[in-house]
């Protein structure tokens, strides 16, 4: 398949969101100048804020493309990395689908061990994680 098709050379198809943004940036060139200005500097400052959530508590992973999904109607550079996003997105989740029942319950099988070895850690060396009695 070809990319006349709406089809990427992986034969992954372009997320439609990206498209619908693609629109909307031309809706946005014509907003007035302090309107624009408003959108920087919220998706840069989203963008630092989902930057430090990586290492700090909340939710990076949403914060981060919002920021880039607003930085991407005055910047090329943000539009092109949500796009790489959001490819990358998809391919995770069709990853993810093919994904067989054996390798299903081997990452469940671990979940439960990790979570279990913490919490024999938590008691063995007393540290305050776990309530128990």
């Amino acid at each position: 398949m070809s990319g006349e098709d709406g089809m990427s050379p992986e034969g992954a198809a372009k997320p439609t969101l990206v498209e619908r943004m693609r629109a909307q940036r031309e809706v946005h060139a014509n907003r007035p100048l302090w309107q624009r200005a408003l959108f920087v500097v919220a998706g840069f400052t989203l963008l630092f804020a989902g930057i430090a959530m990586l290492v700090l508590p909340g939710p990076a992973l949403a914060v981060i493309p919002v920021a880039l999904a607003i930085l991407s109607l005055e910047f090329a550079w943000a539009a092109r990395a949500l796009e790489h996003a959001l490819e990358q997105a998809e391919k995770a989740k069709q990853t993810a689908k093919e994904t067989s029942r054996f390798q299903r319950i081997v990452v469940i099988v671990a979940s439960v061990l990790a979570i279990a070895a913490a919490i024999v850690a938590s008691i063995l060396w007393e540290i305050p994680i776990v309530p128990y009695t």
